[in-house]
């Protein structure tokens, strides 16, 4: 069975290469710009925060039915860096950072949380992610199918430096993305945990894949939440870690510059 016929049978197959489609992400027309470096930041609180403490300029909002995501601009340690929310999921997101990298953003870094396959990772712990499985579907838009997408070594690197230079504990592992939260089987946790993944969560395979397509630098961080573990699930109170979650951001914000140096 051919390409062709695979994606007759099974839809999401389908990708097509070509980077000009009927509707295209804005581009920059000099008044609608935002920086080179941008963080995507999925913790809402930490975004009101940061912009009201920094008296943060809004320099773009993106739109959709679920309401309005402001895109705001700090100069942080000598350089103008852009952050903002973009909703929850795969599909959200990849679209909003698609929109934002044909506004001009070249080095994306983007922090959350995620649930953990294993009930010893103590919630708050830092994961980095070098590469997600891809159990969503806006990914299958902008890459040939494969069943993961790797972060790029150099942007790795970047990463842990930061977080070694903050002596920050951390795991280097593998993610499992998925659009779905309540089919998160005992069987599919135990599988993509012997294939390596500490991690599940919604966004980073869709994420990375858009990064990959546009040809810009992209990397995440994560931190430990909830349990997915067959002893049953455990939130942890994850949500409530608002130390962790803003500790977060600033190794985000300062990994985004540094890779803003090293282009």
């Amino acid at each position: 069975m051919n390409q062709e016929e695979l994606a007759d049978l099974y839809p999401i197959l389908n990708f097509d290469p070509d980077p000009d489609a009927i509707i295209n992400p804005p581009s920059s027309d000099g008044k609608h710009r935002i920086p080179q470096r941008i963080v995507i930041c999925f913790f809402k609180d930490v975004v009101e925060k940061v912009a009201t403490e920094y008296e943060a300029e809004i320099v773009h909002t993106f739109r959709s039915e679920g309401g309005l995501y402001p895109v705001f601009e700090i100069e942080c340690k000598g350089e103008k860096i852009a952050f903002f929310q973009p909703g929850i999921g795969a599909a959200l997101g990849a679209g909003l950072m698609d929109e934002a990298i044909g506004l001009g953003a070249r080095f994306v870094i983007a922090c959350g949380g995620c649930g953990v396959l294993d009930k010893d990772i103590a919630v708050g712990h830092v994961l980095l992610p070098s590469e997600a499985y891809r159990e969503e579907g806006a990914s299958y838009h902008y890459l040939p199918p494969s069943a993961t997408v790797e972060i790029d070594p150099g942007v790795l690197e970047v990463m842990e430096a930061v977080l070694l230079a903050h002596n920050i504990e951390y795991l280097k592992t593998k993610t499992w993305t998925t659009d779905s939260f309540y089919r998160e089987t005992l069987g599919k946790a135990a599988h993509y945990k012997a294939k390596g993944c500490l991690a599940v969560e919604m966004e980073m395979s869709a994420l990375a894949a858009v990064a990959k397509f546009r040809k810009v630098k992209f990397g995440q961080y994560l931190y430990a939440g909830d349990t997915v573990v067959p002893e049953g699930w455990d939130k942890r109170g994850w949500v409530d870690r608002t130390d962790v979650r803003e500790i977060l951001f600033w190794l985000a914000m300062e990994a985004c510059i540094k890779l803003g140096e090293e282009r």
